[in-house]
């Protein structure tokens, strides 16, 4: 540790480095020396311990799909490829790529969401759907992952020694397979007249009177999900001539065998618009049973843009089936958002989950739209809900503009036990004796990292989150 900071004084006084000006270019360093630091001196935070070598992994590309300029890709994909076994799964990332592997950019092909979930199979014609833990009636919500365009820069990791455990096959009825599926909704938006009111879905903008199942869709609904179903079309500019491309989505799956030591988590989905009914036999939407999924955002009066700078602020009371400690928790956000937050029945936050906009050109910062999404990782432990607690779910959208379709979920993992707290240092009455001077150390290496990581947090917190802008024409 002395060696290290001596290295980093003789870094900085050599290269005269001055904060203001090289802090872009030092400060991904400077956080990673931080966390390293901290993860090595207080041992018994398990959050990221990588299990050594028995973290395994693969890559899947989808079944491609082909999109024209302005065509829409609403379809379930079955059996798709996945790992098998009895194991425990710790992350699914994926993103967006064309035929030859390269990145396709949200200005170009819009994923509004894709979701992967398990059923079991006995034939093509006999399958029974699992779902997650809830809260939502039937399937609706009911995947065990789900992301949108925030896909790319949202973390999806399971902390040690949690994982979602799935091949269990006492879990698995006689006769039947685990089988995987994936469901993508892709608007393309190429050579749109509205770039925006198209990823919106705004009915005017697809011709559409009836949605995806023959229904008239109601005068006052505007835009969401019922007007932008596959093989209808977004808008073009006028004279654009453009041709079709093939896109997939390439995953990639982390997982270790399961044991004894892996705690398993349930998932959670809930939905700041679940009415709290359940209409019996009715596992559907309406307007009285359950989740509905989306909402609309009214554009704001001078009066409340005077009161509250136009903040469409919904929020839920949601009462949990069961309990345990928060593992993990993301919201999900439309264009528009600024932010999502989840309350204890004690009025203390359980998680505040952010958007990151892009800034740039390049896929995965493409200017305007939702990125990422900030995650909460708890102290293993140290955020428990009881089983029948009420939560507030609250939801908050920029308002200077209307925004139909927008969705305000939030997805938690939970687990029923928390691990065993363990050091793997010596107790502190033997730690001390000896090393005053690399205790000092210590001090010192922290004061300084951590005075440069405050900096460059609220630089990159300015950079990369500095609110909700217009999606670019």
């Amino acid at each position: 540790m002395i060696l290290l900071l001596e290295k980093w004084q003789k870094l900085l006084s050599s290269s005269g480095l001055i904060l203001k000006f090289k802090l872009a270019v030092t400060g991904n360093m400077v956080l990673v020396l931080v966390l390293s630091m901290l993860a090595f001196d207080v041992s018994c935070t398990q959050a990221f311990l990588e299990n050594g070598n028995r973290i395994k992994s693969r890559t899947f590309l989808s079944p491609e799909f082909i999109m024209g300029p302005g065509s829409v890709e609403s379809k379930t994909y079955y059996d798709i490829d996945f790992p098998r076994g009895h194991i425990a799964l710790k992350s699914f990332n994926a993103e967006v790529v064309d035929q030859a592997g390269n990145p396709v950019p949200l200005f170009e092909t819009y994923f509004h969401h894709w979701l992967v979930g398990k059923y079991y199979e006995h034939r093509p014609s006999d399958r029974n759907f699992t779902r997650n833990s809830g809260l939502c009636q039937g399937q609706i919500l009911g995947q065990y992952f789900g992301l949108g365009s925030e896909t790319r820069k949202t973390a999806t990791d399971i902390p040690d020694p949690y994982g979602i455990e799935i091949g269990n096959p006492a879990e698995i009825p006689e006769g039947y397979q685990e089988k995987w599926y994936l469901d993508v909704h892709a608007i393309e938006t190429r050579g749109v007249e509205d770039r925006l009111g198209c990823i919106e879905c705004r009915c005017d903008l697809y011709n559409v009177t009836n949605d995806e199942d023959g229904n008239p869709i109601k005068p006052d609904y505007k835009g969401g999900l019922q007007c932008c179903y596959g093989q209808t079309r977004c808008k073009l500019s006028r004279g654009f001539q453009g041709g079709k491309r093939s896109i997939s989505l390439r995953y990639t799956v982390k997982w270790i065998d399961w044991d004894s030591s892996v705690i398993p988590v349930e998932i959670f989905t809930l939905d700041v618009t679940d009415t709290g009914k359940r209409l019996h036999g009715s596992t559907g939407i309406s307007p009285e049973n359950g989740c509905q999924v989306e909402y609309a955002v009214e554009s704001c009066t001078a009066t409340n843009a005077a009161g509250n700078g136009c903040v469409d602020i919904k929020r839920n009371n949601l009462t949990m089936p069961t309990g345990g400690y928060v593992i993990y928790a993301v919201a999900h956000q439309h264009i528009g958002g600024i932010g999502s937050t989840l309350y204890g029945q004690d009025g203390n936050i359980i998680c505040t989950s952010k958007p990151i906009y892009g800034n740039g050109n390049e896929a995965g910062n493409e200017d305007g739209y939702i990125v990422g999404m900030s995650t909460c990782y708890p102290e293993p432990g140290s955020v428990k809900i009881a089983a029948g607690e009420n939560l507030t779910l609250e939801s908050n959208y920029n308002s200077t503009n209307k925004h139909p379709g927008v969705m305000g979920l939030f997805y938690l993992h939970i687990a029923k036990q928390a691990p065993n707290m363990t050091f793997s240092h010596p107790p502190m009455h033997e730690s001390i004796k000896g090393t005053t001077t690399y205790a000092w150390s210590i001090v010192v290496f922290i004061g300084l990292a951590v005075t440069i990581a405050v900096a460059v947090h609220f630089w990159l917190k300015k950079r990369r989150e500095g609110g909700y802008n217009p999606v670019p024409k």
